[in-house]
């Protein structure tokens, strides 16, 4: 039986989904500044930053939200600090 190898499988632009997730994590820190700037950034505006690559776009929020910041849902799309 065959199946697929996470490693070699080519998402947009031929990358790999450890390239990927290499290419959110490095974005983050730049998102993570207009977050501290703004107090929010939105969906769109990310969706925008990684060019419509929904991969990324979907683990950019995956580790906002790891780092401790609330990614919203999708009555109010939008990633801001946690009010503690």
């Amino acid at each position: 039986m065959e199946s697929c190898d996470r490693r070699t499988r080519a998402y947009k632009n031929g990358k790999t989904f450890d390239q990927c997730k290499e290419i959110a994590e490095s974005m983050n820190p730049e998102f993570k500044m207009q977050i501290d700037q703004k107090g929010k950034i939105l969906w769109q505006e990310i969706l925008l930053q990684v060019n419509h690559d929904e991969l990324i776009y979907k683990l950019t929020l995956k580790y906002l939200r790891r780092d401790g910041y609330d990614i919203g849902n999708y009555k109010s799309p939008e990633v801001k600090k946690f009010n503690l």
